[in-house]
């Protein structure tokens, strides 16, 4: 199968879509699948990591039109996202498609929505998207949502009834090292102690939230012997004031640029501290306990779904971290509590996401079903 995905990363964005998909077309690659790449050429794009993977990526031309209506008149903050109006995104998407056969199209991506599916999807056999919000309709064969707390019902209205829908943390776009890892990850955490804390905030925290953890953790009551595992993408903001906060702390603290090791890091933790995105199924997968901040509106329902699993802690303001965060870390000395938390987290996904949606993708094309 030849399999396009259509996604973006920038600055405004972030990098989870663009590193799920990466996620989902190594994965097709080792099935002997090939992948290529649709982006938007917005600052931070990440066309030169998804060329450095061995895989075409076409730039489409970035735009500076920040009033633009998605959806029929109604105001769609997302809609932004997009950098041009869906009806010039789909003509320059069709112009790229053209080259070849496509058997895929895989659209991960909150500004696209069933009209431009409708129109890119002639040209192409199948149309999967991957959604977090269930609050638009889709012209699509399959569709996946990997959060905590979504239901199949959710999209009752938004898809065509034969679409199949692949829903939860049970479809979590998860590099295999995860599932490689859960085995020591889940045995590390038998008797856990608090001396390792992860702090991920995401590719490009552009307002600076890993400061304000360390803030947080400099007036907690931890020891000094704390070790602190600190990441960022290269294409932080920030970086260099993080670096030279990090350095002036009391606890021994690393900060670290666009790690490929991310699933021994969070094997070697005992704590996480970061953002309630996608990344949350990697530490549940290795049954890491989490304080979850919530940086953006469609983070809200799955940080809300984690607290009530038991796998985590949530701030929900992230201007109150600073001052939050001493008596939350204080409650995690609680006996037991961290084991329970790892208990919870192990619970929620075992890894092995990426290879059941390459199943039903595969399913579909041979033209059976998921199952």
């Amino acid at each position: 199968m030849l399999v396009v995905f259509r996604a973006d990363a920038s600055v405004q964005i972030g990098t989870g879509h663009v590193m799920r998909c990466l996620t989902l077309a190594d994965e097709l690659t080792r099935h002997g699948h090939s992948c290529r790449f649709i982006c938007r050429e917005h600052p931070g794009h990440l066309g030169d990591l998804i060329a450095s993977k061995g895989y075409r990526v076409d730039l489409l031309p970035a735009r500076n039109d920040n009033d633009l209506d998605m959806h029929g008149g109604k105001t769609d903050h997302y809609a932004t996202w997009l950098g041009v109006s869906w009806e010039e995104d789909a003509r320059e998407t069709l112009e790229a498609l053209s080259l070849q056969t496509t058997d895929w199209l895989v659209v991960d991506h909150y500004a696209l929505d069933v009209n431009w599916e409708r129109l890119v999807g002639k040209a192409v056999s199948n149309v999967m998207v991957i959604d977090d919000l269930a609050n638009r309709a889709h012209e699509c064969a399959l569709l996946m949502d990997q959060n905590l707390g979504r239901v199949p019902s959710d999209y009752d209205d938004l898809l065509p009834e034969e679409c199949s829908r692949l829903i939860g943390p049970r479809y979590a776009l998860l590099r295999p090292e995860f599932s490689e890892c859960r085995d020591r990850g889940l045995k590390h955490r038998e008797q856990p102690e608090l001396k390792r804390i992860l702090i991920s905030l995401g590719g490009v925290d552009q307002a600076n939230v890993t400061g304000r953890v360390l803030d947080g953790l400099s007036a907690s009551a931890l020891p000094a012997s704390t070790e602190l595992d600190i990441i960022l993408g290269a294409s932080a903001p920030f970086l260099a004031e993080v670096q030279q906060q990090a350095a002036r702390m009391r606890f021994k603290a690393t900060v670290s640029v666009n790690v490929k090791d991310m699933a021994e890091r969070m094997y070697l933790a005992d704590l996480s501290i970061g953002a309630a995105g996608g990344t949350s199924w990697e530490r549940c997968s290795l049954g890491l306990p989490a304080v979850l901040v919530v940086l953006a509106e469609n983070q809200v329902a799955g940080a809300k779904a984690l607290l009530e699993s038991g796998a985590a802690k949530t701030i929900s303001d992230p201007e109150q971290l600073a001052s939050l965060l001493p008596s939350v870390l204080a409650g995690l000395a609680e006996p037991g509590l961290l084991y329970r938390m790892s208990e919870s987290a192990a619970g929620i996904t075992d890894g092995k996401g990426v290879l059941r949606v390459v199943k039903a993708m595969s399913a579909i094309s041979r033209g059976g079903e998921e199952q």
